[in-house]
């Protein structure tokens, strides 16, 4: 019964008091990545993207020089 769950992609949070602005994130995943104008922190576009972004959100995650970005997965 839990099984879609489980199968879900995961939800995107963004730690906008640690982002560097380096931009690696939107470079990696535009759709789901962008920039403030003002002073290019992070802004999550998409909290839940589709599977088909899914490896380019963990891109972005991993060449993260704050570890800003965290991929965390439904508890069951």
């Amino acid at each position: 019964m839990n099984a879609p769950e489980e199968t879900a992609a995961p939800r995107i949070t963004v730690a906008e008091d640690r982002c560097v602005a380096a931009g690696h994130c939107v470079v990696a995943a535009p759709e789901v990545f962008d920039q403030r104008e003002e002073d290019g922190v992070v802004v999550l576009l998409d909290p839940r993207p589709s599977d088909a972004v899914h490896d380019a959100v963990r891109e972005a995650a991993l060449l993260c020089p704050a570890a800003a970005i965290r991929l965390v997965r439904a508890s069951s």
